[in-house]
């Protein structure tokens, strides 16, 4: 007998594998058995509407919660207010920390958010929005688009533990208005991606958060650190399995 096993788990090493490992163990022993796994295959989640159904918003809490604003299941809208931002001491040596972040929470260790940002009334030095996993004041990341003139602006994130941020950025066309953001969770690590159409991702970043190994806050923000404001607008977000992969190559050490 040929028996053909589909395993539909991403997460390579997961119990969907270990349960497959043991039954192709004992079925190879009498069948001839072929395991076709999803993890070996590059399969980027659903984002068309019928998905974003799917996405409860309801679950979503305000951390600072701002001023003017919109919220409904397809799209929420938020206008920044001047002077707000987030930042910890690094180089500049100021303590920003009045964004609004809208978030839900989680203890799940393995899954993806994706949210479309899209900022074309942005036209102020370093307006931005986009995702945001805020635990405490000092202990967050964000990733966004900040604008900063009619050439370009700058596609980066920011990573801050126990009171101290890092910024990694690099510059893009300033006609670029908006943009697709997946933040993904292993456990205590995390992974930033963009994409330009939702479809294809590319790494902007791979991080751990120090204090991010238990119930975590996630979601997306937007704010103005200079004396401007501007309308963010947020669709297409859903939660979907860890769309990052286990590591397949060297093995972790003893």
């Amino acid at each position: 007998m040929n028996i053909l096993i589909l395993s539909g788990s991403p997460r390579k090493g997961g119990n969907t594998n270990l349960l497959v490992d043991a039954f192709v163990k004992g079925a190879s022993q009498k069948h001839q058995v072929e395991v076709v796994s999803v993890h070996d295959y590059k399969i980027n989640p659903c984002v068309n509407s019928k998905a974003t159904e799917m996405f409860d918003i309801s679950k979503m809490k305000w951390v600072r919660e701002p001023r003017n604003y919109s919220i409904n299941q397809e799209c929420v809208e938020i206008v920044t207010a001047p002077h707000t931002d987030l930042w910890q001491r690094t180089y500049y040596h100021f303590r920003n920390d009045n964004a609004p972040v809208l978030q839900m929470e989680t203890e799940e260790k393995f899954f993806s958010f994706v949210a479309k940002t899209d900022f074309s009334e942005s036209r102020h030095r370093f307006d931005q929005c986009g995702v945001a996993l805020y635990l405490d004041s000092e202990n967050w990341l964000k990733a966004s688009v900040e604008y900063e003139n009619e050439k370009f602006q700058h596609l980066g994130s920011v990573v801050t533990n126990r009171g101290y941020s890092d910024w990694a950025t690099t510059a893009i066309p300033a006609d670029v208005k908006s943009m697709w953001y997946r933040l993904s969770r292993r456990e205590d690590d995390y992974c930033i991606e963009c994409s330009r159409d939702g479809v294809q991702f590319s790494q902007m970043r791979i991080c751990h958060m120090l204090e991010g190994a238990g119930k975590i806050r996630f979601g997306i923000y937007a704010c103005s650190p200079e004396n401007s404001n501007f309308t963010a607008r947020f669709t297409d977000m859903q939660v979907t399995e860890c769309a990052w992969n286990a590591h397949d190559g060297q093995q972790p050490d003893a």
